[in-house]
């Protein structure tokens, strides 16, 4: 069963471009509402710690070093069909191939600086939150 929310991350390629609130434009624009929201600087091991399921990967610490390299903006959006819908806004992981007007077209530089992370299942959105956000920090 869906659930209406998803996890996504500005990353540090984002922020570092002053690219904050024309996301976050878009991001409301498509409907979703903010449940949480906070700039942070994921350490190394939080990286590692948050994107350990690739990390065996040839990426993985290519990734790591850029996640951990300046602050991100992590959001908890609520929408119906959060996690599906939310993906389509971001479009495809390499900027190359997402649709025209998503967020990574728009603002992505490659496959690497994509600009937005944004969860894949409603589990991984749950966890990926949960990560980021103390209960009381989620309205």
């Amino acid at each position: 069963m869906a659930t209406n929310r998803t996890f996504t991350m500005l990353k540090p390629d984002s922020v570092k471009n002053g690219y904050i609130g024309a996301i976050l434009e878009k991001i409301n624009a498509a409907g979703f509402r903010i449940a949480a929201m906070k700039m942070t600087q994921m350490t190394v091991a939080d990286a590692q710690a948050f994107y350990a399921v690739h990390s065996e990967r040839p990426f993985f610490g290519e990734l790591v070093e850029f996640m951990s390299s300046g602050p991100i903006v992590a959001a908890i959006l609520e929408k119906n069909n959060a996690v599906e819908d939310f993906r389509v806004l971001i479009g495809a992981t390499n900027p190359a191939d997402a649709a025209e007007g998503t967020i990574r077209k728009l603002y992505a530089t490659s496959m690497g600086e994509n600009a937005v992370h944004g969860s894949d299942s409603d589990e991984n959105a749950a966890i990926e939150g949960a990560f980021h956000f103390a209960g009381r920090e989620m309205f």
